[in-house]
Formats: structure tokens, C-alpha cells, sequence
């Protein structure tokens, strides 16, 4: 799928202003969507993310509120991008893609989060 710049800017947060947000201690949820064991193996340490894999996305929609920013994280981006879309096509207004996913956090942030 093709986003225009401003399309991009609108539903992506880079991982320096997701540590900014954690840092100062903002009330969000940070959506995880890859697979359990992708999670026990590289997260991020300081903030509980909600683990939901891609696939089990539809079964928990309704539990996600829509009055909450929620910031989608995955690997590198790619399954990210495709919960965010899917949330926004729901109705959630309040959803950003977390550009580069957990090795984006290692490069840029935090070299001890593993990679894989």
C-alpha cells in the first residue's frame, strides 16, 4: 500500500518520541503485535506492552479503547503498519505505527534489546 507523506507523518511515531512519551510518563497503550516468543526473547523494559499477535487482532478489538493513544510496535514495522491500518479502517483515530519496531528501539535507543 502507497501513504503519501502526510498520510505517513499522521500515523507514525518514531521510537526517540515514543521515549520521550515514556519518559514523562504519558498514559497510552503500547500494542505489541508479534508472537509470544518474539516478545519473551527482545521487548521494551521500560514500558508493559499488551501482547496481541496480528492474527488474534480481530478477537480483541472490542477490548481496546478508542479514547487512548495507542502506539502499534512489532519487529521492524511492517506488521505494525498493517494493525494500524486495519485499527484506523475500526474506527480507532488514536493509532500510530512505531517506525521501525524493536530494531529501530535497539539501534536508536536501547543497544540491549536484543535483536533478531
Amino acid at each position: 500500500m502507497y501513504l503519501d507523506k502526510e498520510t505517513y507523518k499522521k500515523i507514525h511515531i518514531s521510537v526517540k518520541e515514543l521515549k520521550e512519551k515514556i519518559d514523562k510518563g504519558e498514559d497510552f497503550i503500547l500494542l505489541d503485535v508479534r508472537e509470544p516468543q518474539e516478545y519473551a526473547f527482545s521487548r521494551i523494559k521500560e514500558k508493559d506492552a499488551m501482547l496481541v499477535p496480528l492474527m488474534s487482532l480481530p478477537k480483541v478489538i472490542n477490548s481496546l479503547p478508542k479514547d487512548k493513544d495507542i502506539y502499534v510496535l512489532c519487529r521492524s514495522g511492517n506488521r505494525s503498519l498493517q494493525a494500524t491500518l486495519w485499527l484506523l479502517q475500526h474506527g480507532f483515530t488514536r493509532v500510530k505505527n512505531v517506525e521501525g519496531g524493536i530494531l529501530a528501539w535497539s539501534d536508536e535507543i536501547d543497544p540491549t534489546v536484543p535483536k533478531y
